[in-house]
């Protein structure tokens, strides 16, 4: 009896031993968020590993960012994807899709909300006291139903980027800050001259649908409107400056592959109509040997009657998945790549930041002795969104009806007025019904 009172002793101190070898010494166990620990509590040393998609032309700059944010934080581990603009969005919702998802992407928040997949962010914004008073108005853009869905680090504004070489050649006096599109047009007919290889063309209009539509925007008209009337204006402005010979024809950039950066950095393109981030581009052309030519900006054309330096607008955000593991972790750099540390950087590099204050001015303007001399222009547009952050504008309103219907014309399958009577009964067939518009 004595021998077996014993051996149950034995075998129950072993079982106890093992009950608290498996529980850590520790009260609380299993996989759940109860037992789960932060960061912070399981020791600074260990290492949380995050994965963010980024446009490809933000690659680097994230890159950077990320150097000095992983000086307060040696324990996250970052790695960054991108895909080519294109496919972009695709590749990202397929992955997400597939549950090889993203802690974190960049892009615009109107083409992920659909997803589902999205994190609100006001609850970590007021646990951490983010100042977002830098954002401005632009703040409440990023809101769905009441709910804060992401943070912009940079916002779109467009210009007029300008040759000063080819302006010098020619003995023609630089754009001015305050032309018309008619008076851009005549402009560029005086700048374009020669033929084939030896072609210079006056300008060049990327062939996306908002290088033709921006000048209704630019009269507050939106792509949802009822009354699309102002688009016509804009759409015949491109095929004049096809018609001229001044840029190259759509048909021809589609063939060919032509892209906005290469075909200006190459210097026979008089002038560039394209958004901020093109800054940030030319002067890494400019570091990296490609480039042999001086240049500047100025607003972009405007129609008559509205004020000169009226520019479309277009805010890129960070968003967080909901499913991240590493939310804290995740939102930190969030906080850090959109806030005021993330925007100084950015600034300096080049970008027009979604968050603002003097010392983000100042880091903007830099000490003037990087190219342009007229960077001060950015900071002083008056913007108009380029379309409504709403789900399905950009993926069914613009790359498909305004795309679709846009090309039929650039191409000569249709005329201008029956492509925007087309575009108009689409729009309120397939969109703005859904609004009740």
């Amino acid at each position: 009896m004595k021998k077996k009172i014993n051996l149950l002793a034995i075998l129950t101190l072993c079982m106890l031993v093992v009950f608290g070898c498996s529980n850590d010494g520790t009260e609380k166990g299993g996989t759940g968020a109860e037992g789960s620990k932060s960061s912070e509590e399981k020791g600074a040393d260990e290492k949380i590993n995050l994965k963010m998609a980024v446009f490809p032309a933000d690659e680097e700059v994230f890159k950077k960012g990320y150097e000095d944010f992983k000086k307060e934080h040696p324990n996250v581990e970052i790695t960054f994807e991108t895909f080519p603009q294109q496919q972009y969005y695709e590749k990202i919702r397929m992955q997400l899709s597939g549950g090889d998802g993203y802690d974190l992407f960049t892009g615009q928040m109107d083409n992920m909300i659909d997803t589902g997949i999205l994190a609100p962010l006001d609850d970590y914004i007021k646990e951490t006291g983010m100042d977002v008073t830098g954002y401005g108005t632009m703040f409440d853009t990023f809101k769905s139903d009441g709910e804060v869905m992401s943070l912009p680090y940079r916002k779109s504004n467009w210009m007029l980027y300008y040759n000063k070489t080819l302006f010098d050649e020619k003995g023609t006096d630089y754009p001015s800050d305050d032309m018309t599109w008619e008076q851009f047009r005549e402009l560029a007919k005086k700048m374009t001259s020669g033929s084939g290889n030896d072609k210079v063309y006056g300008a060049y209009l990327q062939q996306w649908p908002s290088t033709w539509y921006m000048g209704a925007v630019q009269k507050g008209a939106s792509v949802i409107d009822k009354d699309l009337s102002p688009f016509k204006d804009a759409l015949q402005v491109r095929l004049d400056l096809e018609n001229d010979g001044s840029i190259m024809k759509w048909s021809e950039q589609v063939s060919t592959g032509a892209h906005y950066n290469a075909a200006f950095q190459k210097g026979n393109i008089a002038m560039n109509i394209i958004g901020d981030w093109h800054v940030a581009q030319l002067r890494q052309g400019e570091a990296e040997g490609t480039m042999n030519f001086d240049w500047d900006v100025v607003p972009i054309p405007h129609p008559e009657g509205v004020e000169k330096n009226t520019s479309l607008a277009l805010p890129v955000s960070i968003m967080m998945n909901k499913n991240t593991k590493h939310s804290k972790e995740a939102f930190e750099f969030l906080q850090y790549m959109t806030g005021k540390k993330g925007a100084e950087l950015l600034a300096s590099e080049g970008y027009l930041t979604g968050f603002m204050d003097e010392d983000v001015k100042n880091a903007y303007l830099g000490d003037g002795t990087q190219q342009p001399e007229n960077l001060h222009y950015f900071l002083e547009t008056k913007e108009y969104p380029e379309y409504p952050m709403l789900p399905g504008v950009k993926n069914i309103v613009i790359e498909q009806i305004f795309k679709q219907e846009g090309e039929l014309a650039l191409i000569g399958q249709n005329s201008v007025d029956d492509a925007i009577k087309e575009i108009t009964k689409r729009v309120e067939g397939e969109w703005a019904s859904k609004y009740g518009n």
